[in-house]
């Protein structure tokens, strides 16, 4: 016998950003309590609206699950004394599973017999222990921001207005911050009233009867269906964008889509500022024409139902007008500032107390850079664009549209310095080295870009690294993590001809310069590895197996352009099977007798069977091409000539004891496996592969 549960908790108006989070929450701690519980289910089903978390859990079982569970106690030479009696440690295991000695049985287990006991427990009914089961997982929920009300201790997202807990018809009886569990929800705001859910099973259908679409994944298709619609009715593209879906579902209990327009004059401002001030601050859809180009018109989701749209349109009008009329304030005003007065007003804006103002981070990122071009040999216009763009690249942090839209930086740097007749590739640089900003976004697309970005984002972590401001955990102020991934795929995407150790050497010595390293150089540069290493770690699990992954990182990741192709041969290689498993196979066994290896070198003069002969021949033939080819990057040829040496290899070991009693013989052979094993791991750890 099973009823359905039902489990809804009616809230204040949640944040839309706390509510996917909170309601995947709550049903997997109600999964989990059940499961624990030993009472089984059918499917479970979880809803959410901006006022109501709930579950509701089809077929759950009336009565616990009854359990026997095999114990498995002293073995029998113990358990027996000489006599034939039970011992003190059988009897001490009977008392402590709660069983009579005579239902011990004995069974063998890996030759020896040991004692077993059964133990019984009777499955409780589910209505008894659920009430407490549910106030438990109230209890244990967690949020980013909590909330107290009157006079209670307990917390919780928003404060608690009412709870329905039933199942089946039968009402579940429990209690928090004065709270008492019953069976009656609260319908829309404005178009709906209190109603009784009569049984778990009507829960959602009774709420649509009162105005509230509760159920989420209907909710947004009703949302993006009515936009695609008005889209296709105008001939208009509707920007979708996703993170602004996923709010606008949250704010609405049932979504009409209605659209409004505003004054054309506004779209002298650019596109960005206005679909941002939109979408920020009004939660609006921007509407744009085939080219991609914004036209005078806006789309936004009201909760409610399809009355009166004209005059809700006009009062978001009203509201989307003050808002462009500041924005247009702002890029007006924005254009009378110097860029030489706006880069003087860095120098009272702190970025890290130790490191002192945004001012003197610049100064650090043009020194940054300046090395970093001089290291690219790049041509004299480059470098000075570099440079421009180096000092100027923060200059729109002080102006009034990016103190109202952070989101905005550089997107404004770049307009306002094209306006201030800065150079093309310089004010686009301003934009681009902010990229990439998170994952999935592009790298900068010019190479001026490429440098100022990477010398910005390696500064930051270079002076949070030297004194000791490092990611441990979740904890990231400074967002690190993501600025290392940047620099990985800025040098990946560009292919730079720079290794991570030249680009941590020229910001370790800048930060010297300026007295600002409070660890020895040696113990960051050591960090900086580690932490680069895991990032690297990261890019190549997201294409390659993980043994490859270790198996590559171990022959070193200095060189990012080179890593990536290595990890991409090596995952083609082994996904061929047991033709490339073979081969190392070969590979391991010059890696195993060549850890016994001393420094000398190999002499071809002390050779004494033809098996040797042939494997140094082998070797010594394509080496040069092999290191030629890893040096270009050419990763798959490299490892089709390192293969080609396995037949030599199995000749080898075939026909040759390496461990000859002629101690110099067997130096030379364990020399001659030491090098080739040398060249080896300058492509993978081959030993680390799985199979």
């Amino acid at each position: 016998m099973s009823k359905d549960l039902l489990f809804e908790i009616g809230l204040e108006e949640v944040p839309a950003r706390f509510m996917r989070g909170a309601i995947e929450q709550l049903q997997e701690r109600v999964v989990k309590w059940l499961d624990a519980s030993r009472i089984s289910y059918g499917e479970v089903k979880a809803y959410a609206t901006p006022r109501r978390l709930a579950v509701l859990i089809q077929g759950v079982a009336e009565k616990q699950e009854d359990v026997e569970e095999e114990v498995k106690g002293p073995s029998r030479k113990i358990a027996l004394d000489e006599s034939g009696n039970w011992s003190k440690a059988a009897l001490g295991f009977a008392r402590s599973q709660g069983v009579d000695p005579e239902q011990f049985t004995f069974k063998e287990l890996s030759g020896v017999e040991y004692i077993y006991a059964t133990k019984s427990s009777k499955g409780v009914e589910t209505s008894s222990v659920i009430g407490e089961g549910l106030l438990s997982i109230l209890h244990a929920m967690t949020f980013p921001k909590f909330m107290r009300w009157a006079s209670y201790d307990f917390k919780f997202v928003r404060p608690i207005r009412w709870i329905v807990a039933l199942f089946g018809s039968e009402v579940i009886e429990l209690e928090v911050a004065g709270v008492q569990s019953g069976n009656v929800t609260r319908g829309h705001r404005f178009l709906g009233k209190d109603t009784v859910i009569s049984s778990a099973s009507s829960y959602v259908e009774t709420l649509r009867s009162e105005h509230v679409i509760v159920d989420i994944a209907e909710r947004e298709q009703m949302i993006v269906s009515q936009i695609e619609a008005l889209a296709a009715e105008k001939k208009w593209s509707i920007g979708i964008k996703e993170d602004l879906l996923e709010e606008v579902l949250f704010l609405v209990e049932t979504p009409t889509v209605l659209f409004g327009t505003f004054d054309s004059s506004f779209l002298n401002i650019p596109q960005d500022v206005l679909i941002t001030s939109m979408r920020e601050h009004q939660r609006y859809f921007p509407v744009l024409d085939s080219e991609g180009q914004l036209l005078p018109y806006f789309v936004t989701v009201r909760n409610g139902g399809a009355d009166s749209l004209e005059i809700i349109a006009k009062g978001n009008e009203k509201v989307l007008r003050a808002r462009l009329s500041d924005a247009k304030f702002f890029y007006e005003e924005d254009q009378k500032l110097e860029i030489k007065d706006a880069l003087s007003k860095l120098e009272t804006i702190v970025f890290q107390e130790e490191l002192g103002t945004v001012g003197d981070k610049v100064r650090r990122i043009r020194k940054i850079a300046d090395a970093l071009a001089s290291k690219l040999q790049v041509s004299n216009a480059v470098a000075e664009s570099v440079s421009r763009a180096a000092d100027i690249c923060k200059f729109d942090l002080v102006t009034l549209m990016v103190g109202e839209f952070p989101e905005l930086q550089g997107v404004m740097g770049e307009d306002y310095a094209r306006k201030a007749n800065e150079k093309e590739d310089v004010a686009k640089a301003v934009f681009e080295h902010y990229q990439p900003r998170f994952a999935g976004d592009q790298s900068p697309a010019s190479l001026i870009g490429a440098i100022v970005s990477a010398a910005d984002k390696m500064d930051t972590i270079v002076g949070c690294f030297s004194i000791n401001i490092i990611p441990t955990g979740s904890q990231d102020p400074y967002a690190l993590r993501r600025q290392a991934a940047g620099i990985v795929q800025i040098l990946l995407d560009h292919q730079l001809p720079l290794t991570l150790s030249d680009v941590f050497g020229v910001a370790l010595e800048v930060h010297a310069q300026m007295n600002l390293l409070k660890r020895a150089d040696e113990e960051v540069r050591k960090d900086l590895q580690d932490f680069f290493g895991l990032r690297v770690k990261k890019l190549l699990s997201e294409t390659v197996r993980y043994d490859v992954v270790d198996a590559v990182i171990s022959s070193g990741f200095d060189d990012i352009s080179a890593i990536v192709p290595k990890g991409e041969a090596l995952m083609a290689a082994v996904q061929t099977g047991d033709a490339f498993k073979t081969t190392v196979e070969s590979f391991n066994r010059v890696g195993n007798l060549a850890a016994k290896a001393s420094n000398a070198s190999v002499h071809p003069e002390l050779f004494v069977e033809e098996g040797e002969r042939q494997l140094h021949e082998a070797w010594s033939k394509t080496s040069e091409e092999y290191n030629q080819a890893l040096s270009k990057h050419a990763t798959a040829e490299a490892l089709a000539i390192a293969s080609a040496w396995k037949e030599a290899i199995t000749i080898f070991f075939d026909s040759v004891m390496v461990m000859s009693e002629d101690e110099a013989i067997r130096a030379n052979r364990l020399a001659l496996l030491a090098t080739i094993d040398r060249d080896l791991k300058q492509f993978a750890d081959f030993s680390k592969l799985v199979w």
